[in-house]
């Protein structure tokens, strides 16, 4: 594995404190939060760990440091006390992707699917990017943690078909996260029903979800597009 080098250092041989590397993990579970700052901790022994639990905690951290790299979960609270959310999470992550367009990051989450909510953002990312399903070994891990810190992309597990515009993606969250009727969708959305109703059949159609399987089955349209949605982490 090839490792990030840094090279100036003290008289006695030790790093400087601002040219070490500085690593931000996110994460509200404790058990993981330690168990991966003790990972990073054994492969970059001279880098400055911080940890955070919420995207209020992530935000202040990045006004007091320059991190080399970020490791962070999605599914985590807005502010301590509240309840971890993927939103929360892919909200921070996409407001973090505008602002800082060359940070590296490492998304490591159960909800890697959810990512394909932003893969726009992702795909045009100018620093390191790459994926880590929790589940994954160590090995697997940290090579994917070099390669957000050399720049390099690993996004192939949100690499699927499915493509919907930002617009779709808000019918989807209004209705089944909001429980907005489609009137009520238009509303919100300063369109008319027949655009919301258009905006239907196109979701559906990228889904795979068409009225005659369904009627083959005996299942309801709306619910089968949750299901499938939800498969394919576009809602949670």
């Amino acid at each position: 594995m090839v490792k990030i080098s840094l090279k100036e250092h003290h008289v006695d041989g030790s790093l400087s404190e601002e040219k070490k590397l500085h690593i931000l993990v996110v994460d509200d579970h404790q058990l993981i939060l330690t168990g991966t700052f003790d990972i990073l901790n054994r492969e970059y022994p001279e880098a400055f760990i911080i940890k955070a639990q919420t995207v209020k905690e992530t935000l202040f951290q990045l006004q007091c440091h320059q991190f080399g790299l970020i490791v962070m979960d999605l599914s985590i609270p807005t502010q301590p006390g509240e309840t971890a959310k993927s939103d929360s999470g892919i909200n921070l992550l996409q407001t973090l992707l505008k602002k800082y367009p060359e940070q590296n990051f490492m998304v490591q989450s159960s909800y890697v699917r959810a990512l394909i909510r932003i893969k726009h953002e992702i795909d045009h990312h100018q620093g390191g990017f790459a994926i880590a399903d929790k589940g994954l070994p160590e090995s697997e891990m940290l090579m994917r943690v070099n390669v957000a810190l050399h720049g390099a992309t690993h996004t192939r597990d949100i690499n699927t078909g499915i493509e919907l515009k930002p617009e779709w993606l808000e019918v989807l969250r209004l209705a089944f996260e909001e429980s907005l009727t489609d009137k009520a969708i238009a509303e919100r959305m300063y369109k008319s029903e027949r655009a919301v109703r258009t905006y239907w059949t196109k979701i559906q159609d990228v889904l795979g979800v068409y009225p005659e399987d369904c009627r083959q089955n005996g299942k309801n349209m709306r619910m089968q597009t949750k299901i499938r949605a939800s498969e394919e982490g576009l809602i949670d």
